[in-house]
């Protein structure tokens, strides 16, 4: 037990009368509740999604009501080790282990307190993908949004490797003194360890072919790697171990790496497709397909496994996203329609304009069987005698047994 939990948060917007515009942003595991806006008292960085939270952006704030909490365990002002514990001091070594599931218990009486009852989306990545996903399977009654970023239904045996090699980096420091350095003095704690964790981190975040692209066997300005300079590649993630020891707290980099270790969306739910079962929510799963810590297969596992969905997907070479959308549909297909995942969002259609299925607005000057182009995907369809629309645009032929094998209209090579 975790005696006056305290979770920081911001937020952005204003709620609508009825509160039906809240938007969750929920963090990745290095992350905090400052997703926009510049860098200040208590936030050393700018806004992690500065880009994508604010008016006339992705996350309009003149729409929706957003709001971003830090993780419980987290470092910046919600409850974690560096936190006093009964005592007065510290929690250090003695903080209590979490899961996703306690982090999203905590989230729901944030919600509770800020009078949301349904949240029109929760979105997040990595870390915050897991949280969003149990946010959808243990309330689905008050997800109807989903958006779930490079996360999957449970962590892998490989995943749980990567993060085992950081969290036994940053035991390993002889500053860590059993997780109880906080009262130790400025400097006194284990930064070598968790900047070596940074170090394997920032490995898996990059794909084998952007880091040859970015550096390749080059040293770095300056230096001779064989009289003890660094090549190009070591400098770069010196950085990024530098910038983070400046800005999070060890122990709590453990407490989350532990929290997503045990991720398993299925545990104490009759398995994972049996959970996802529950989720009642309009759900897009995106991943980036060069990811080596959360591949594409782990994506797949992340797909609501019941009502059946229609699947439209999308992906790019080596550093772009491969997304896919699931809507209710009699019989999901999957179509690999070359685009980004973010052409997958509705885009704003008159009242009194005709639209398809999948939401995008009809075009009524194409007749007669002639190829029309779906304004919502871009992708090739079909109209005319013979053929009917589905949920994302694409078309099959009406008859299986008149036309043969059918075959996506969007992308012919991928037959049904």
């Amino acid at each position: 037990m975790l005696p006056g939990v305290r979770l920081a948060y911001e937020t952005w917007g204003r709620l609508a009368p009825d509160r039906s515009n809240a938007v969750l942003v929920l963090h990745a595991l290095t992350g905090d509740s400052h997703v926009a806006g510049a860098a200040g008292p208590g936030h050393p960085t700018a806004g992690w999604w500065d880009a994508l939270v604010g008016p006339g952006r992705a996350l309009d704030t003149n729409r929706w009501f957003v709001v971003a909490p830090n993780v419980l365990g987290g470092c910046q002002g919600s409850t974690g080790p560096a936190s006093a514990g009964p005592g007065g001091r510290p929690w250090g070594g003695s903080f209590p282990r979490l899961t996703q599931r306690d982090q999203v218990r905590t989230e729901t009486g944030l919600a509770d307190a800020l009078g949301v009852e349904r949240w029109a989306l929760v979105v997040g990545g990595s870390m915050g993908g897991m949280r969003a996903l149990e946010w959808a399977v243990g309330e689905p009654g008050r997800v109807a949004g989903l958006l779930l970023l490079a996360c999957p239904a449970a962590a892998s045996a490989d995943q749980i490797a990567w993060a085992t090699a950081q969290i036994h980096a940053i035991r390993a420091d002889p500053h860590w003194r059993g997780g109880d350095y906080h009262d130790a003095g400025a400097g006194q704690g284990p930064h070598t360890g968790l900047g070596i964790a940074r170090r394997i981190a920032h490995v898996t975040y990059r794909s084998a072919g952007e880091l040859q692209a970015r550096f390749g066997h080059l040293a770095q300005d300056g230096e001779q790697p064989r009289l003890g300079g660094r090549y190009r590649v070591e400098s770069y993630l010196d950085h990024q171990a530098a910038k983070l020891v400046r800005r999070f707290d060890a122990a709590s980099y453990v407490a989350l790496a532990e929290a997503m270790n045990a991720h398993d969306i299925g545990r104490g739910r009759s398995g994972i497709r049996t959970a996802l079962g529950r989720v009642t929510a309009r759900t897009v799963v995106a991943g980036v397909d060069s990811d080596r810590l959360y591949p594409l297969a782990s994506r797949r596992n992340s797909q609501p496994a019941s009502p059946p969905r229609a699947r439209c997907g999308s992906s790019a070479p080596r550093t772009g996203t491969t997304a896919s959308c699931w809507r209710p549909s009699r019989s999901p297909h999957w179509c690999g329609n070359s685009s980004t995942a973010q052409r997958i969002r509705p885009p704003a259609i008159p009242a009194d304009e005709p639209v398809h299925r999948c939401g995008a607005p009809a075009d009524p000057g194409a007749t007669g069987g002639r190829e029309r182009t779906c304004s919502r995907l871009g992708a090739r369809w079909i109209s005319g005698p013979g053929t009917r629309d589905r949920p994302c645009g694409a078309t099959w032929p009406r008859g299986r047994r008149r036309y043969g094998r059918r075959r996506c209209a969007r992308n012919p090579r991928r037959p049904r």
